[in-house]
């Protein structure tokens, strides 16, 4: 039996982990649950599943969730702080990070010191401090399991290749709700038209970054450090069928891909059971349902973050954290109608350009620069001229 402490319990991959446990009951336990706000489904879950914790982050609705689990010998503890500290438990097994954003970082690291293995669906820990998170993990030989259906597709296709040079990896992205649009389609989209996935069903944050490419843009950055490559080793390539999840490209020329049906739970399992391959009763693909997979570039001008994603990673230093931050602002104003789709990427452009530039940081370096960007953008977003069509 594996105790499981689920960070962001109640998002889509949190509840997705929960199903997986809830299907395999024999292997592993929800040992900890944590939400950001969502005290209903907090509460509904650890009615099903009695964890020993359980973490809202809001302090307001502490007195809620604690009252609703009264009769429960579950533990209710309430903000951030609290998850710091209590994913260093000698009791759990694996920390399953999919907290929203920048928030992931320091639990991840307090977890990895601890000598918690990491399922990691929280790109943004990589993204902001890929470094130190790597290093920490060699130093405390702890295994950083990739959640993302993409560094999943990855990570299974180096299985057994240890020995052997990747020359590149190919990402596959599905070009999200405006594939195929150009510019002045975009100045006119609205949150309902890029909420709309054709094929993943996600949380709002991702599903926005997906629509404007910027999650792959983040996820370039994160297989940088997750499999220990240059930046001309990465490329991404639309994919509108999401059925290829990723391939990797070995010197000899040989390619390698993962396929499937778009299912979060399958990479979610294998994070879980790896190295072991655990029997599911998830619909299967079949060739016949897709007789034609296509592939297309894609758009770097008209979908500017992807390539200020590729540059921020060619600089290196902070500049990813700045990006992140940046976006993490745009979105949340996007979100609310407060700025426009295209300008998230001026947003971002300016961000790097007046942000200041850090070449070897420290954790204290990310964390200023994370909140030095936090209020330039936001500030920034308050004198844009507003665009977005309001709903």
């Amino acid at each position: 039996m594996k105790n499981i402490a689920i960070l962001g319990s109640t998002g889509s991959i949190g509840t997705q982990t929960l199903e997986v446990i809830r299907d395999n009951k024999h292997l592993f336990s929800a040992f900890m649950l944590t939400a950001h706000s969502n005290a209903y489904l907090l509460i509904e879950q650890c009615i099903e599943f009695v964890p020993a914790y359980a973490i809202i982050c809001d302090d307001n609705k502490y007195q809620q969730v604690k009252e609703a689990l009264a009769h429960l010998p579950t533990q209710v503890l309430a903000g951030h702080q609290a998850i710091k500290e209590m994913v260093t438990h000698g009791d759990i097994d694996m920390v399953l990070t999919a907290m929203v954003g920048f928030a992931g970082l320091e639990p991840t690291i307090n977890a990895i010191k601890a000598g918690k293995d990491i399922a990691l669906a929280n790109k943004e820990t990589l993204v902001v401090a890929g470094e130190i998170i790597t290093s920490l993990a060699k130093e405390y030989n702890v295994k950083i399991l990739p959640v993302d259906s993409e560094h999943s597709a990855i990570f299974q296709c180096l299985a057994g290749e240890q020995d052997n040079a990747i020359e590149k990896i190919i990402l596959t992205a599905s070009g999200g709700p405006f594939r195929g649009k150009d510019a002045a389609y975009l100045a006119n989209a609205t949150r309902e038209h890029a909420l709309k996935h054709p094929n993943w069903v996600m949380g709002a944050k991702i599903t926005i970054d997906s629509a404007s490419l910027m999650n792959k843009g983040l996820e370039v950055i994160e297989a940088k450090w997750l499999f220990d490559l240059q930046a001309d080793q990465i490329d991404v390539i639309v994919h509108p069928q999401s059925i290829i999840h990723s391939l990797v490209q070995f010197q000899d020329g040989s390619i390698k891909a993962q396929m499937g049906l778009p299912d979060m739970k399958l990479p979610i399992q294998y994070a879980l059971t790896y190295p072991k391959r655990v029997k599911t009763d998830f619909k299967r693909f079949n060739f016949i349902d897709y007789p034609t997979l296509t592939f297309e570039q894609p758009d770097l001008s008209t979908f500017r973050n992807l390539k200020l994603a590729f540059d921020a990673l060619a600089r290196g230093g902070n500049m990813p954290c700045i990006i992140n931050a940046a976006n993490e602002v745009a979105v949340a104003a996007f979100l609310k109608n407060e700025t426009g789709f295209l300008e998230m990427s001026d947003v971002i452009e300016t961000c790097m350009q007046k942000i200041s530039f850090i070449g070897e940081p420290s954790l204290n370096d990310y964390l200023n620069t994370d909140k030095e960007t936090r209020i330039f953008a936001q500030n920034l977003i308050q004198q844009m001229p507003l665009k977005a069509i309001r709903s």
